[in-house]
């Protein structure tokens, strides 16, 4: 099948980014640059009249400033956005995520200046619009599921969570479009939930750190960025550092499944893994360790990560859920695990916070 060329609309304030993003997207014959704007309301006049299939854009802007572009744009023409930001702005990566865009790309500093992989990345990114669900306009304002209790004001008591039963093992998988989602599922799982969470979700190493302290903030649950050869506690949360792999495993002679001392293990990716961090790879340990209270969470995004882990769980007799095509932003891994007849029910991302929280 042939495709016209997307439309890509660069929205950045410095003419050098410009120049080089622009230069980039225009070595793809799959994509066409048809405007370039040098802030907010420039960046809202061309979109109206060019109606781009894509927007690039850059979050630090005089005038009108990304967020602001980003609330008007979403209400009034909702347009896929891939982010372009520095590794010193990873809070307002994930703040512009909830307001709308759909993926980021990291860059090592202010100016633009791409290597090979960064100039892949933003292709594949941008050629990514292709797959998305369609958007409607945002409304004005929307309420949350349930006021988000600040971290500073839930103490955490990692010595009252060691003695807390631990009686569910939830993995979850995600790529584009996952950290939005799981925004919205913490914000729906209370603080004495019974089991432990795993995050593999697809993002660079210098930003999962990050993604974990906004999860953490975000509902009951403490969540963590992981680290090797820490312990397994109920209640808590714990999100794959970028460009590594997470396992569980249990302690030899410790105990049997669920009462065993179950430690993580977090390494650098095997030559067989084709995604990083590998959701598959995380399934099939928390398969092992939980049998049939092993629960696998596949989300939205590309690709098949988690299909094989997910029958790995299956076998184990453990549920595996898929986000629901309605709700996932590129249908992609839910997609391919439902074809593949691995799950057992598939739900919007808003219903799959409350299918964890019920778990008992």
């Amino acid at each position: 099948m042939t495709f016209a060329p997307l439309r890509v609309l660069v929205v950045d304030d410095s003419a050098y980014n410009r120049r080089n993003i622009a230069e980039i997207l225009s070595g793809s014959d799959e994509i066409e640059v048809v405007g370039k704007a040098g802030d907010g309301d420039d960046a809202l006049r061309q979109a109206a009249q060019l109606r781009p299939d894509a927007i690039t854009l850059d979050l630090e802007m005089p005038r009108m400033d990304g967020f602001t572009f980003l609330r008007i744009l979403m209400a009034r023409q909702p347009t896929p956005v891939i982010i372009v930001s520095s590794y010193s702005h990873k809070e307002n990566v994930f703040k512009a995520l909830e307001l709308g865009a759909v993926d980021f790309v990291a860059k090592p500093d202010r100016q633009f200046t791409a290597d090979a992989q960064i100039r892949r990345e933003i292709i594949q990114k941008v050629l990514l619009v292709r797959y998305l669900r369609p958007r409607s306009p945002m409304p004005a304002a929307v309420a949350p599921a349930r006021a988000s209790q600040p971290a500073l004001q839930r103490p955490v008591q990692e010595a009252s969570r060691l003695g807390v039963s631990l009686r569910h093992l939830v993995a979850v998988g995600s790529s584009t479009g996952g950290p939005t989602a799981l925004l919205e599922i913490f914000n729906r799982i209370p603080d004495r939930f019974p089991g432990a969470i795993f995050i593999a979700q697809h993002m660079p190493d210098k930003f999962t750190r990050t993604f974990a302290e906004r999860l953490d903030r975000k509902g009951g649950l403490r969540v963590v960025e992981a680290q090797n050869g820490e312990q397994v506690l109920s209640r808590k949360a714990y999100v794959c550092p970028g460009r590594m792999c997470m396992e569980i495993a249990v302690t030899p002679g410790s105990g049997v499944g669920l009462s065993g001392d179950i430690r993580i293990r977090v390494g650098a990716p095997a030559p067989g893994d084709r995604y990083v961090p590998s959701a598959d790879r995380l399934f099939r340990s928390v398969a092992q360790v939980g049998g049939s209270r092993a629960v696998g969470i596949i989300l939205t995004g590309m690709g098949d990560d988690g299909v094989n882990g997910a029958r790995a769980i299956r076998a184990a007799g453990g549920t595996v859920v898929a986000e629901s095509e309605d709700s996932a932003v590129v249908y992609g891994m839910p997609g391919a695990a439902v074809r593949a007849g691995v799950v057992n029910e598939s739900l919007p991302f808003t219903a799959v916070g409350d299918f964890i929280a019920l778990l008992s």
